[in-house]
């Protein structure tokens, strides 16, 4: 990306490209640790973090809750028309993405498009929302990380989509998932995302779990078989969440998301996109529900926010946490990176933050936790004893009989015999605090 993308108005007057000025700087709208070309290893800084802007909470959530209506007055919800206010909305997005120099955005159809409850115009609306995308990606060089579809926030999905005791219902999510796949196919999108909302169910009272689950296997069988056969080679992602807004949902976490791609035969088109948040709602942390979609070879991407631990709900803060930002960036590297999936801001500034400028000070504050995170998570490989201590801390496995038993070449007579012949085993430290401390030592670093 060259030149901020300024469409018919400035919406973000008096903010220009936001720059790199390094640790020292004092400007809020500089990055102190995000430099973009910077070298980590063998890659760039946005090579390894592919930072993404969504399109819904950064565009379109004005800052209303349960208890009032939103505070912030964005300019371009002014027009009269839906679909003006919907142009509107594209060029102020993509000057706050080029401004804020990520090379990616994600959305959802109806983001991007207005909703509507006639087929023939909410798909003739996001054709052509989805043809002025693709010429301000030309024009810019933005890509789209992932699209999809809401199936949460219509009254027809009260009772769920895909899950939906009604065949009506999982027939006309259907006509939504298929418009997204083939506008994030016209976008070049590198993934697809499934984000079962409603997914899940109030009451077992007046639900069949088991034929739930089966029709929404059925349903991203039949979404993927679409996907193939209009083109699109990219992963497809499911997005753990506990429950909220329903009581239980069905992607409770990444466990229970592994077991299900796997039950159906989906794991082979199927990765896993982890929310921050929806983590840490489900019991887990962070850096818990990374590490196990990662160790099955299905962390796809990163949804990178935080919740508040005060709160029992979704709250979508801007991650700031260094702790966190190194935990995911450990299981990140370790892997080998995300690509073709990245690092997508779902975060909403707070109801409180009302100027312009917020929505930057937001982004810059996430993509320097992170790019801090990646520097630490990468001297801690590479420069410290990290790896070294978590090897020979398993070092019994590699050899003998205990690399015997690992392969499967040992039963329960086996080791009892090496167990009498061992007597009681000698007590081996853990050695928590000085991980943490080793941690500690390598993020106060400057």
């Amino acid at each position: 990306m060259t030149t901020p993308f300024i469409g018919k108005q400035e919406y973000f007057g008096g903010i220009g490209s936001i720059p790199y000025e390094g640790p020292a700087s004092d400007n809020p709208l500089s990055f102190k640790y995000y430099d973009a070309k910077k070298k980590i290893g063998d890659k760039t800084m946005a090579e390894h973090l592919r930072f993404a802007v969504c399109y819904w909470h950064s565009f379109c959530n004005a800052g209303h809750d349960p208890f009032g209506p939103g505070t912030r007055r964005y300019p371009w919800d002014v027009p009269a028309t839906p679909m003006a206010r919907a142009e509107a909305r594209m060029d102020a997005a993509f000057e706050f993405f080029t401004k804020l120099g990520v090379p990616y955005y994600c959305f959802h159809d109806i983001d991007m498009a207005p909703d509507d409850d006639d087929i023939a115009t909410y798909e003739r609306q996001l054709k052509q929302l989805v043809g002025m995308a693709k010429e301000r990606q030309q024009a810019t060089g933005m890509k789209l990380l992932w699209g999809t579809a809401n199936l949460f926030a219509h009254p027809r999905y009260m009772n769920g989509a895909a899950t939906n005791p009604d065949f009506a219902v999982v027939a006309r999510a259907a006509v939504q998932v298929r418009a997204a796949l083939e506008a994030t196919v016209e976008l070049g999108g590198g993934n697809y995302v499934f984000w079962g909302g409603r997914e899940g169910y109030a009451s077992l009272h007046n639900t069949q779990m088991k034929r739930e689950l089966d029709h929404f296997a059925r349903f991203l069988t039949a979404a993927r078989d679409y996907g193939r056969s209009i083109g699109f080679k990219g992963n497809f992602l499911i997005e753990p969440k506990p429950m909220e807004p329903m009581n239980h949902q069905y992607d409770f976490d990444s466990s229970t998301v592994v077991g299900f791609l796997k039950q159906h035969g989906l794991d082979k088109d199927f990765k896993l996109n982890i929310e921050a948040n929806h983590a840490t709602l489900s019991g887990h942390t962070f850096e818990h529900d990374l590490q196990v979609a990662s160790d099955h070879g299905l962390l796809g991407s990163i949804d990178a926010n935080r919740g508040n631990a005060q709160n029992g709900w979704d709250t979508d803060q801007f991650p700031s946490d260094l702790y966190d930002t190194v935990g995911a960036m450990l299981v990140v590297l370790r892997q080998g990176g995300l690509e073709p999936g990245g690092l997508n801001f779902d975060a909403k500034v707070r109801r409180e933050s009302t100027d312009a400028e917020d929505l930057f000070i937001a982004h810059i504050g996430g993509m320097d936790s992170f790019a801090r995170g990646l520097e630490v998570a990468h001297a801690l490989l590479t420069q410290s004893p990290l790896e070294g201590w978590r090897k020979d801390r398993y070092a019994t496995f590699d050899s003998g009989e205990g690399l015997a038993f690992a392969q499967g070449k040992l039963g329960l007579d086996d080791l009892r015999t090496y167990a009498l012949g061992h007597g009681e085993p000698a007590q081996r430290s853990g050695k928590q605090e000085r991980y943490e401390n080793l941690l500690n030592q390598y993020l106060i670093r400057a």
